[in-house]
């Protein structure tokens, strides 16, 4: 059961992004994410671009405490609030955020991911795929944010899911953006 304290930082955070104009990936997207990891049900997720932790509790509020989330954020300051919004949330999976760039972070995790969102810099996306495809199994999930208002800058992405033959992909849109959903084959 999820407590009543992790929905209301949900909507601190939402409301504090509205403010502040952080681009958090919201509750309509969110709904998308969240329904992904019901279906899969994935045991340890990896999640680059954390900014200021709502995605990592949105995902982490449907996981066990036996789950683990590894979250990376360029931005040292951002991470630390994501860090204090994750405490402050009470949730149960281990979380552990790691401020630096995801291509430098990624090569030196081990072990493998049976999920990774991508929320950071979009002309990246390839470049995070590449570094984690080794470390996803057969039926692992990658879900891509942002497909529908930033497919330009990530179309080597897109082309290399929709088209290397290693991924089932389903575009999900999502009122004026998107989100693609590809499930390692």
């Amino acid at each position: 059961m999820v407590s009543i304290r992790t929905y209301a930082i949900l909507k601190n955070i939402e409301i504090m992004a509205r403010r502040r104009n952080i681009p958090i990936i919201g509750p309509d997207r969110g709904r998308i994410l969240v329904n992904v990891i019901r279906k899969t049900k994935p045991k340890r997720i990896l999640e680059v671009g954390t900014l200021i932790g709502y995605s990592t509790i949105l995902m982490a509020k449907e996981l066990g405490k036996d789950m683990e989330i590894i979250t990376i954020e360029i931005d040292e300051d951002a991470a630390k609030i994501a860090n204090e919004n994750i405490h402050n949330a009470g949730i149960k999976p281990r979380i552990r955020v790691i401020a630096g760039n995801a291509l430098k972070v990624i090569p030196k995790l081990d072990g493998e991911f049976d999920m990774v969102f991508l929320d950071a810099n979009k002309y990246e996306y390839l470049n995070y795929l590449k570094l984690v495809e080794d470390k996803l199994p057969k039926g692992a999930v990658v879900v891509a944010d942002n497909v529908g208002t930033s497919a330009y800058s990530m179309r080597d992405y897109l082309d290399y899911v929709r088209n290397s033959g290693k991924y089932r992909n389903q575009f999900i849109s999502v009122g004026w953006d998107g989100m693609e959903v590809s499930r390692k084959l």
